[in-house]
């Protein structure tokens, strides 16, 4: 759970940050979109099998480089203190320009004359974000939020390929552990159990969100 709200965390200031960058593109911006959509649209078993490349404890790029620095061999996916950075920063790679998408598409939408009448009564550009177009993005950011974690509760693939659940359950997702307790172990009750509470956790998450959403927008409507 800490693993998730980190990892969704880091992927919204990261995505909001790119949006801010492209926004204020005017030559480029598609190839930079086009660019930037490359590991988004990526399939995840491709990408989780590139990052397991990557992380490998023997012809690792990364493992090869903390060697070359600490003089001593590292297994980044053989111990859970490791491991599960190792996941979130490929999980952060591959779903940041997702957000980076919904965020933009939120900026372009916002009125402009807000901001400009900001700009004349002096405020700065930190002040015009954080005061003006951060209130009126909490809508947009909540979507965001909302898309990810449903997301991060049934993600399969990038832990079944990059560390199969392991070293021991450090990066089982729920998931995974109805995968591996319904197939593998042939616990059809248990399996069902897990999958039921995934699916009560996911609908308590949308209730969730989805009242803080109606919260957001009326605070942005009387923000407008």
């Amino acid at each position: 759970m800490l693993c998730t709200l980190g990892t969704v965390f880091a992927e919204v200031v990261l995505g909001t940050v790119v949006a801010l960058v492209l926004e204020r593109l005017t030559d480029g911006r598609g190839w930079t979109m086009a660019l930037l959509l490359l590991p988004w649209a990526m399939i995840t078993v491709v990408s989780a099998q590139l990052w397991a490349y990557v992380y490998n404890g023997v012809y690792g790029v990364l493992s090869y480089a903390v060697e070359a620095v600490t003089g001593g061999q590292v297994d980044i996916l053989g111990t859970p203190v490791s491991a599960v950075p190792a996941m979130s920063v490929a999980d952060i790679w591959k779903t940041t320009p997702f957000v980076a998408i919904i965020v933009l598409a939120g900026l372009v939408m916002l009125p402009g004359d807000i901001t400009e009448a900001a700009r004349m009564d002096g405020a700065n550009a930190w002040t015009i974000f954080w005061r003006v177009r951060l209130p009126l993005l909490r809508p947009i950011l909540a979507i965001a939020v909302l898309f990810r974690i449903l997301q991060a509760f049934g993600i399969f693939d990038l832990p079944f390929v990059l560390s199969g659940g392991g070293p021991g359950d450090a990066t089982q997702s729920l998931a995974l552990l109805g995968w591996q307790v319904m197939f593998q172990n042939l616990s059809f009750g248990p399996g069902a159990a897990v999958a039921a509470s995934t699916a009560a956790l996911v609908f308590a998450g949308c209730l969730v969100f989805l009242r803080a959403f109606r919260t957001q927008v009326g605070e942005a409507e009387e923000t407008a």
